[in-house]
């Protein structure tokens, strides 16, 4: 393969808007671990820091690792960026450290950042502000609201897209698709009563704003739920709250699947590897 055909290969797994995102999580296999040679094991653990720590040519924008209580995975790491092979560059690199005999993967989750179709451009969000909330188009009070979210919308569709990672201090991942029951199909709903419901379940996760920072990635057709949900917080306990209060949408209540709930506190490859006693 000629190298004009190799970068025309790489350029088609680049999504045409947004960034690939990938979820891992890892057991530590402690009798594989006790069994290694102190000089390997100290090898694996340079390796592995190594692995979430530097930014080759095409790796990740953005990489974040994190221990995980309880007995789903001890680790995991969370990375996005426009590169496929330079995201997936740094799983292999995780597996094929010196360490990678004693890494036992538990669960994985691929996806894509995008923009919602539910999320409104300024023109929408007028034309709710009128018929949902009955404001007048030539008050103040409605020429304001529609201004102050026009001027949002870029930066926050370029953090959808292109997301950078909060420094606080816990994560939660979950997995989760909508219902297909003959009583809750989703997909049957008109699009006007889909786009009231999210917007009533986005407005119950605005009150956590400044607490927690929510990131939904989409999957259908390349993992087996359709959205991965990715939460930061600054406190567990926020994380609990704002899960709990959603539930209660009936976007949620009515038309939600989750899968399994993944919580982890972040740290530095360096204190990460102390932290689980590699």
């Amino acid at each position: 393969m000629t190298h004009e055909s190799t970068t025309q290969a790489s350029a088609t797994l680049v999504p045409e808007e947004g960034w690939h995102f990938l979820h891992l999580f890892y057991r530590v296999d402690r009798g594989r671990l006790a069994e290694m040679p102190a000089g390997r094991r100290e090898q694996g653990i340079a390796e592995l820091k190594q692995a979430m720590t530097e930014r080759p040519p095409g790796g990740p924008e953005q990489i974040q690792c994190f221990a995980v209580p309880g007995h789903k995975a001890d680790f995991g790491v969370v990375m996005a960026g426009p590169d496929l092979k330079g995201v997936h560059g740094v799983q292999t690199a995780i597996q094929a450290s010196a360490l990678g005999p004693a890494l036992v993967p538990t669960y994985s989750f691929y996806s894509i950042t995008e923009i919602s179709e539910y999320v409104p451009d300024a023109e929408a969000y007028g034309r709710i502000l009128r018929e949902r909330e009955g404001l007048d188009p030539e008050s103040s009070s409605y020429q304001a609201k529609v201004k102050a979210y026009a001027d949002r919308l870029g930066p926050m569709n370029r953090q959808r897209l292109y997301p950078e990672f909060p420094d606080w201090p816990c994560l939660c991942f979950y997995p989760m698709s909508k219902t297909r029951l003959p009583e809750a199909n989703w997909y049957m709903l008109p699009f006007e009563k889909r786009s009231e419901l999210m917007a009533q379940h986005a407005k119950s996760g605005m009150k956590f704003a400044g607490k927690v920072s929510q990131l939904i990635t989409a999957s259908t057709g390349i993992d087996d739920w359709e959205w991965g949900v990715t939460l930061w917080s600054r406190n567990p306990s926020f994380l609990k709250d704002i899960v709990y209060t959603m539930r209660f949408d009936e976007s949620s209540a009515r038309y939600a699947l989750f899968g399994d709930f993944y919580f982890g506190y972040i740290l530095p490859p360096e204190e990460l590897a102390a932290a689980i006693r590699l």
